[in-house]
């Protein structure tokens, strides 16, 4: 009597907990770059690329096309293996409203960046997330970043592990020729980098920003495209292919260019005259 009723609890609970994870269309954890290459006014221009996204009636639009009608977002900052900072948990947005304040609170956190470049220890970061408050039927990453990978693990085990999870990694190349304030190189191909070796999974995609004062519109045309599944071959809609670029294979200069840029920038810089 006792196992059974043990049974009939476990199974209750079981039940509660998965009544209240609420659908949605789509789960999207957006991920930004703000290493050290990433100086405060670019910071500023990453952030209010992704507020005036939230509060764009396209991108709204997007997000109504859906079968559920809304999606669930989330957003951080990232640089280095261990520099995370979560500034937006997970949240519904299903409206005018819900988007509005989502957009707000982005608003209130300061701008801030940090040393080192690590997109796997973002991927890793993000893995945990999805499933967790709300199913989607679809999970998204959304990458954002003016370098490579130059530290943590190698790009390609991470972006591996979050595909073998079902999650989908797009990305927005930020071509930036503006000198680092450490002098260290910037990779003249970075849309070619993210396109073999940071995006994955089904119907992964880039938009290029052509520098950071075009930002916010690649990230707007990124959002309606991510958001109404617009690289699927049911999608309802279509956009010209030249607004995006699908995932590929094979980045002929390998995918640990930037540790090893990393390695021989600093090899150059401490190595003794004598």
């Amino acid at each position: 009597m006792r196992r059974a009723l043990l049974v009939l609890l476990s199974f209750i609970l079981t039940m509660g907990a998965a009544a209240a994870i609420e659908r949605v269309d789509l789960e999207l954890v957006l991920a930004i770059d703000i290493s050290g290459s990433v100086d405060a006014d670019e910071g500023r221009l990453q952030r209010d690329g992704y507020i005036n996204a939230l509060n764009d009636p396209e991108v709204l639009k997007a997000i109504r096309s859906g079968i559920e009608g809304k999606i669930a977002i989330a957003y951080f900052e990232w640089s280095g293996p261990e520099t995370r900072r979560l500034l937006l948990d997970w949240t519904i947005i299903e409206d005018e409203a819900t988007a509005k304040a989502a957009a707000a609170k982005l608003a209130t956190f300061p701008i801030r960046s940090a040393m080192s470049t690590s997109i796997s220890g973002a991927i890793d970061y993000a893995m945990p997330m999805y499933g967790r408050a709300f199913e989607g039927t679809r999970r998204v990453l959304d990458i954002s970043g003016d370098g490579p990978n130059n530290a943590g693990q190698l790009i390609d085990i991470s972006r591996e592990n979050a595909i073998a999870r079902g999650i989908t990694i797009n990305g927005v190349p930020i071509i930036n020729n503006r000198p680092n304030v450490t002098g260290f190189p910037q990779l003249p191909d970075l849309d070619l980098y993210f396109q073999h070796c940071v995006i994955g999974g089904p119907g992964a995609f880039i938009v290029v920003a052509e520098g950071f004062e075009s930002f916010a519109e690649a990230i707007r045309r990124k959002m309606i495209i991510e958001i109404a599944d617009l690289t699927s071959p049911h999608a309802r809609w279509r956009i010209p292919e030249a607004t995006f670029r699908l995932a590929s294979s094979a980045y002929p200069p390998g995918c640990d260019i930037g540790e090893r840029q990393s390695r021989e920038f600093w090899q150059r810089r401490y190595q003794s005259p004598y």
